[in-house]
């Protein structure tokens, strides 16, 4: 006697139907915070900005904005002609030059050593030492390094002094001005980036190592091949942070220099709070929506890089 067998039906269950949720004002409660300070502290003045650069508003017309007059892009084209402004361009695209590798640098090497030998030591008094001036105010290292750094009555010249050399006006030296923000800078911030690459180290797997060992990869053979490809997420993180932070440099410059000396330290971000404290709102203005597009521009590039390598 013949049986058949009945293939089993497959039962399609419908997806259930997610509707909006009931209480969905709740969310915005808690949200509503964040916008308010959002539109208010960032948005609103972001776009108040790229307004103002197309009109010659000034100080005197804060009662009346709307008696300014419109100039279209002649704000931007004034840019261009003004040499100030371009040698504040220029020294900000050396201090970012020289100050992101300098940092990055100095973070991966103390990473790499809080991470292999100095580990053996009380790291935490070693981490708690680098990534201290990060966190200390910017105005106060400023005036801590330009009392170091004082001609006369400087620690610094003062050292030098008694081994024959004769220090130079540190901060008034336009060769110097500069290269000492950038140290300065590089110190304060490498802390940060030290953080960051060393909790990266701390995530590689043991294994990858030990397979490089076995292939018989030497000490640079296993950190160029194996550390480095590992740490590309947060190399990534840090160059673009950095570079953010390092385009709009600002109170290193005014509280030790000036700007000066001859505007050697003078930068982009500095240049436009000048012209803002003189009331030419309208070119100060046009200058912080061309910073603000640079910025944009260099970390959306450094995205794509990072990502494509």
């Amino acid at each position: 006697m013949a049986t058949t067998l009945e293939r089993p039906v497959a039962v399609k269950t419908p997806a259930p139907k997610i509707g909006k949720p009931r209480n969905s004002w709740v969310a915005w409660i808690f949200v509503l915070p964040f916008l308010v300070v959002f539109v208010v502290f960032w948005a609103g003045p972001l776009l108040a900005g790229l307004g103002m650069s197309f009109t010659d508003m000034r100080s005197t017309d804060v009662r009346d904005p709307f008696a300014v007059d419109v100039v279209g892009v002649e704000n931007y084209l004034r840019l261009f002609d003004d040499e100030l402004m371009r040698k504040a361009a220029l020294n900000t695209l050396i201090f970012v030059v020289t100050t992101l590798p300098l940092t990055i640098a100095l973070g991966l090497a103390a990473a790499v050593a809080l991470n292999s030998g100095i580990a053996r030591l009380p790291a935490a008094f070693f981490r708690l030492g680098y990534y201290t001036p990060y966190i200390t105010s910017i105005i106060g290292i400023a005036v801590a390094w330009r009392f170091l750094l004082d001609p006369d009555a400087g620690p610094v010249n003062q050292f030098l002094g008694w081994i024959g050399i004769d220090g130079p006006a540190w901060l008034s030296d336009e060769r110097t001005a500069l290269p000492v923000i950038i140290v300065m800078t590089a110190w304060r911030s490498f802390g940060f980036d030290m953080v960051v690459l060393l909790a990266a180290l701390q995530g590689i797997p043991k294994e990858l190592y030990e397979a490089a060992d076995i292939d018989g990869a030497g000490r640079w053979q296993r950190f160029r091949s194996v550390t480095v490809p590992m740490l590309r997420p947060a190399l990534l993180f840090c160059t673009v942070y950095s570079s953010i932070g390092f385009a709009q440099f600002m109170e290193e410059p005014l509280v030790m220099t000036r700007g000066g000396p001859a505007g050697a330290t003078t930068s982009a971000s500095l240049a436009i709070y000048n012209q803002f404290g003189a009331g030419a709102y309208g070119y100060a203005g046009a200058a912080a929506t061309v910073l603000f597009t640079v910025i944009v521009a260099l970390a959306f590039l450094q995205f794509r890089i990072g990502r494509r390598s």
